[in-house]
């Protein structure tokens, strides 16, 4: 079956030239002109991938994925920009969305966007489950998960399997693409990790050097990991990469 696309862009070239592109490229696309319909059909069949715009009226795409999100609703997003400020991609990612595009873009990154996001929603194989031992019980909230099953390092300590993970007795509130950065980082630990090994393991693309997707994800993580008095944990290689350590 191919996937479901809903898409919400109130210019109407842009929107009838990004249907047919999808559409050419094996999608189910919905089209719509602002977010009280995207809303209304988000609601009516869930997609298995939102494509937003952020200026629209009445409703813009940052207050659809709000509502979606405060709602429980975790499909993926992709939101469409022609804001260019790191502020601007923050507030898309506060909002809840999964990635972005600034426009004018290509569609072939857009195509290369949604087939990240997909893999990723995509559930996981399903494993025999054990007869023993018996399962761990779930950790109960604020508490970390037993450390049997637990990635630890430079004071982070994470639950894959629960995509759960702390700073100390902290618990981190991560989005799906926050949550995978850090993985990645705490797997590799002391370790410098170039632009291109990170983009194509969390995004499976190299968006190219003019590309600032990954210095914002990665000031946004910094954000919910840092703490006053207390060092900082993932450190930039300028012209590299990024590593995770303590001091």
């Amino acid at each position: 079956m191919p996937h479901t696309v809903l898409l919400a862009e109130d210019d109407r070239a842009i929107r009838n030239a990004l249907e047919r592109a999808l559409t050419l490229e094996g999608y189910h696309v919905t089209a719509v002109a602002d977010g009280v319909e995207a809303l209304a059909q988000a609601h009516r069949s869930r997609p298995d991938v939102l494509v937003l715009d952020v200026m629209m009226p009445g409703i813009d795409g940052l207050q659809v994925c709000r509502v979606l999100r405060a709602e429980g609703d975790r499909t993926p997003v992709l939101i469409l920009t022609a804001l260019v400020e790191t502020a601007d991609r923050i507030a898309g990612l506060d909002a809840g969305a999964d990635d972005y595009v600034v426009k004018p873009f290509d569609v072939e990154e857009v195509f290369a966007r949604l087939r990240a996001l997909l893999r990723r929603a995509a559930p996981a194989p399903t494993e025999p489950v054990p007869t023993e031992p018996e399962p761990a019980a779930a950790p109960e909230p604020g508490v970390p998960a037993p450390s049997g099953r637990c990635l630890e390092a430079a004071g982070l300590r994470m639950d894959p399997q629960a995509r759960r993970a702390w700073r100390g007795d902290r618990e981190l509130e991560l989005t799906r693409t926050e949550f995978e950065l850090l993985e990645l980082l705490i797997r590799n630990a002391g370790v410098v990790l170039e632009h291109a090994t990170i983009y194509d393991r969390i995004w499976g693309y190299d968006f190219g050097p003019g590309s600032k997707n990954l210095a914002v994800y990665v000031g946004y993580l910094r954000r919910k990991l840092d703490e006053p008095g207390a060092p900082q944990l993932i450190h930039t290689v300028r012209g590299v990469g990024y590593v995770l350590r303590e001091g």
